[in-house]
């Protein structure tokens, strides 16, 4: 199957391949760039419920907290240099 991409840079999907995923009009899809092609995912209920526990014992939580410390220390400082 092929698509292709409008002057807007819009992607046309077959729709063949839109029912089969359960796409409809405002469905976000996920980009992914895998090097050497690139990869569209819906974001269905269905893929949001394969994801839960997939970050599971990788810490990301804790990461992401760290990152948010950085980031609200970073914009304190400019407050007080202000």
């Amino acid at each position: 199957m092929e698509g292709y991409i409008t002057v807007k840079g819009q992607i046309v999907i077959p729709a063949e391949l839109r029912r089969k995923y359960g796409i409809t009009p405002n469905t976000r899809i996920a980009i992914l760039d895998n090097g050497n092609e690139i990869i569209l995912r819906p974001i269905t209920e269905e893929y949001l419920k394969k994801l839960q526990g997939s970050l599971k014992g990788s810490n990301a939580l804790d990461v992401l907290m760290e990152e948010r410390l950085k980031d609200k220390e970073r914009e304190d400082a400019k407050f007080r240099r202000s």
